[in-house]
């Protein structure tokens, strides 16, 4: 199946970079909800896409695994990584696929090169590429925009207060209502911001 494998090749049926149907959040870390499962947004990556990032990132430099998580946070600012659960098994996948191939490396770490067919492929996928990167762009774009440090540092503080407020021993069920109220009210007035 190595050859003539077009875009939809990659979509189709169970997959082995856990970006199949029924996995929940196990698709990666990110702090901005790109996660499948309950409640959770749309899934950053679907079917073979997270293939076609990696492929890319691998034909643009040879890397190992944890590099192209590294490579994958860094495009998004930090909003979303994919998990070594899902990174090295599409790893294995790309290699037995014929799309990458291991090269001599120092260490344990296996370090992996695009083929001649990996290249060819990702030049027959390079708007679909294109579009995947735009996407990684767009989450970067949000990270930078939501987790800008006024923001964090005002969370950490108000975590700190909660904790310190809500350890003490004279909290009543009054004063849950009333920080509850409290919480409420100011998560209103932020979604009412314009």
């Amino acid at each position: 199946m190595r050859f003539g494998m077009g875009y939809g090749a990659w979509t189709g049926g169970p997959r082995a970079d856990g970006e199949g149907r029924g996995r929940g959040s196990h698709e990666g870390h990110g702090r901005h909800g790109h996660r499948g499962g309950p409640g959770g947004r749309r899934r950053l990556f679907d079917g073979g896409e997270l293939k076609l990032v990696m492929l890319k990132l691998i034909a643009d430099a040879p890397r190992h695994g944890y590099d192209l998580i590294r490579e994958i946070e860094g495009l998004t600012g930090g909003g979303y990584a994919p998990s070594p659960g899902v990174v090295y098994p599409t790893l294995s996948m790309l290699d037995e696929m014929g799309m990458i191939e291991e090269q001599q490396s120092e260490g344990a770490k296996k370090r992996f090169a695009a083929s001649d067919e990996g290249r060819a492929h990702l030049a027959e996928n390079a708007a679909v590429v294109d579009g995947l990167f735009a996407r990684l762009a767009a989450v970067g774009a949000e990270s930078e925009r939501t987790d800008g440090a006024p923001i964090r540092r005002a969370m950490g503080n108000l975590r700190q207060v909660l904790q310190h407020r809500l350890m003490s021993e004279d909290v009543n069920e009054d004063t849950l209502h009333d920080v509850a109220a409290l919480l409420d009210e100011a998560a209103q007035k932020i979604e009412r911001l314009k």
